[in-house]
């Protein structure tokens, strides 16, 4: 393990472990119902939290008080928790493990996969909007309309459905990326908005927007190269899942080799980026341990 592997562990453990305490402290609030065992199970632990990570990151540059971060990337936590339980079912893309266990509707069915995904959607709204969040209700309905946004029709839940339509056929590199934004690089997107509306730093709105969006591309790509040569072990879920299913990616069109040179191309766009912002150094380690990830 690199020194810069071993001092991001220990960054993104810490973000875990905060947003996972939260977490478990606001399911505790809940109401007892016999949907918290598999929304427990599908959310906590979950996950290396890079989108809690980004947002943080993002936080620290504009000075945002981390307490609201880790609040705000609970909520995340959700919506991305939903969009996996969701996207692991039988109807979507059937997979059978997910983070080294079996996947929710194989645990505890398909229907309560359903309303636990659907649970944690409308979860990640209330935490949001609670009023222990001591924030503007401006601020509090900014964040809520572009997580919204983010999560529907025009972000995941439209991303999932352009990628099942997607398969088996010949789908130019717009398309695909246009699906691949969507999917994923909506949520990055949101993580990395958060901070600016919390500081009230309007005039960074169009390049933080951007930047998130860029951020999300380069994951997905990297998720798809190591579908296409990674461990399953170290991924803890199967692998060429892509390719069996006829699944649209950059590298079922260009090439792997290909795909790597987009991939780096992504990569030295954000750079630029950061070169221009202070206080993102925590920022490049992320990017450069998305980039050099092996799960």
């Amino acid at each position: 393990m690199t020194k810069l592997q071993k001092k991001m562990k220990k960054k993104l453990n810490k973000v875990a472990k905060d947003t996972n305490i939260f977490l478990k402290n606001y399911l505790k609030k809940q109401k007892k119902t016999k949907l918290m065992e598999p929304i427990r199970y599908g959310l906590i632990p979950g996950g290396k939290k890079i989108r809690v990570k980004i947002l943080v990151d993002i936080g620290k540059i504009l000075s945002v008080p981390y307490r609201h971060l880790i609040r705000i990337g609970a909520a995340v936590e959700c919506i991305h928790a939903y969009s996996l339980i969701h996207d692991d079912l039988p109807c979507m893309d059937d997979d059978d493990l997910r983070r080294g266990k079996l996947t929710v509707h194989k645990k505890y069915g398909e229907s309560t996969a359903v309303l636990a995904g659907n649970s944690l959607l409308t979860m990640a709204f209330e935490i949001i909007s609670e009023k222990t969040f001591l924030i503007s209700d401006m601020k509090k309905n900014q964040l809520v309309y572009i997580l919204a946004a983010s999560s529907g029709h025009s972000g995941i839940a439209g991303g999932q459905f352009q990628d099942l339509s997607f398969e088996r056929k010949k789908i130019g590199k717009s398309k695909i990326l246009e699906m691949q934004l969507n999917k994923t690089g909506k949520l990055f997107m949101f993580s990395a908005l958060a901070p600016v509306i919390l500081s009230n730093k309007k005039n960074m709105f169009k390049k933080f927007s951007n930047l998130g969006l860029e951020i999300g591309l380069l994951f997905q790509i990297i998720d798809d190269l190591l579908d296409f040569k990674g461990n399953a072990k170290k991924l803890g879920k199967k692998i060429h899942k892509d390719k069996r299913k006829g699944k649209a990616t950059l590298i079922s069109l260009l090439g792997y080799k290909n795909a790597v040179k987009y991939c780096n191309f992504k990569k030295d766009r954000i750079f630029k980026v950061l070169k221009s912002l202070k206080n993102s150094d925590d920022l490049k380690d992320t990017i450069k341990f998305i980039i050099n990830r092996e799960k």
